[in-house]
């Protein structure tokens, strides 16, 4: 562990924010200097009583921790202004002054997606998160999101059923998971991409912390994909921060029963592209990308399979009609599996046979 990182958590420990760096290094040079001035003269340099205290009298227990996290292999600090920082998070307001890394630095300098949407989405939403995820994935993009429940969730895992790379930004300390039922997902992250946060070791999970996270998800991306929000949530104001920030904002039309639809629908009524396979997002971000994509000429699996024409898919359409029903009703008078039902339902809806709506229920398009 250098000294320099060392000065750097100090730093960030104080909560020091970039443009107060930016105030201190032409007074004192650079941040080893910083830190090792006295209270009174970081005060006259212009910093606050509380940041200039936490500077000349860091918490050394805090601090211990953070140095001994950082003898992992795996672990990273990454500070504003060098190298490895990534080059679009410094084109962000509030961009932060160190990040946290568990996991692959080099995942940060992919061109990258965030996909997001609800915490509890329809079944037909999360096949949709998982699909985009692993073909885009597939085609080259790091796949970013939130780690949290539902669109988030699956969003991770069809990237890395892909092979490919994702990014979790994290609203805590980067020693703690949350929710902790994606324990087992953010080890599977830290192994094939990389956990990311901006909070100091120990950092609890508090509510604001997660849309002050989210700068950084649309912040680190080319582009921001919407799966399943509704008219007031996080997912529209990351869409907000993206748009902001000059990143493209997809959304991923819907149902009009469905309530989960409407918020993306709100957002392609305010200019964000409308999607419905993953070489809409690809023809968009391609050019934006350049050299560092995949050959996007291969075949993506997003686009729609080939239609079944056999005997169970027929006896299926029989079954479905503009009434809604749900896939256990389905279960029960087709005799099929609910596995052998839901990929069969999602081909259709990729035809534009079938649409899903909210509760696990199907009704036929049109």
């Amino acid at each position: 562990m250098d000294q320099q990182s060392r000065a750097w958590l100090i730093l960030a420990h104080a909560h020091l924010r970039v443009a107060e760096l930016q105030l201190l290094l032409p007074r004192f040079g650079d941040v080893d200097n910083i830190v090792a001035q006295q209270r009174r003269d970081l005060v006259q340099a212009g910093l606050s009583d509380e940041k200039s205290s936490a500077i000349a009298s860091p918490d050394n227990e805090g601090l211990s921790r953070a140095l001994t996290w950082l003898d992992h292999d795996a672990h990273h600090v990454i500070a504003f202004g060098q190298d490895n920082y990534p080059e679009l998070l410094t084109q962000i307001p509030g961009r932060p002054l160190l990040l946290y890394v568990n996991g692959d630095v080099d995942t940060l300098h992919l061109p990258s997606l965030a996909i997001i949407g609800s915490r509890n989405p329809t079944r037909g939403g999360l096949r949709n998160s998982v699909e985009f995820a692993r073909h885009l994935a597939q085609q080259g993009f790091s796949i970013a999101s939130g780690l949290a429940e539902g669109i988030d969730t699956a969003a991770h895992r069809g990237a890395l059923d892909g092979g490919g790379k994702t990014v979790a930004f994290l609203g805590h300390g980067i020693d703690r998971v949350y929710p902790a039922a994606n324990r087992d997902l953010a080890h599977a992250i830290s192994e094939n991409g990389a956990l990311v946060t901006e909070y100091p070791l120990g950092t609890r999970p508090l509510r604001w912390h997660f849309p002050e996270r989210n700068r950084l998800i649309s912040g680190l991306c080319l582009g921001t994909l919407v799966i399943e929000a509704a008219r007031r949530s996080g997912s529209l104001i990351t869409a907000r921060l993206a748009a902001e920030q000059g990143r493209e904002v997809f959304a991923l039309p819907g149902s009009i029963h469905n309530p989960l639809a409407r918020g993306c629908h709100e957002l392609i009524r305010q200019g964000a592209k409308l999607v419905e396979a993953a070489n809409d997002i690809l023809n968009e971000l391609a050019p934006l990308a350049g050299h560092m994509m995949r050959n996007t000429t291969e075949s993506t699996p997003s686009e729609a399979p080939a239609i079944n024409t056999d005997s169970e898919y027929e006896a299926l359409r029989t079954l479905l009609s503009h009434d809604p029903i749900t896939i256990d009703e389905l279960e029960s008078q087709s005799g099929l599996t609910i596995d052998q039902l839901s990929s069969m339902l999602l081909i259709l809806e990729l035809h534009g046979e079938v649409e899903s709506l909210s509760g696990g229920r199907y009704a036929l398009s049109g």
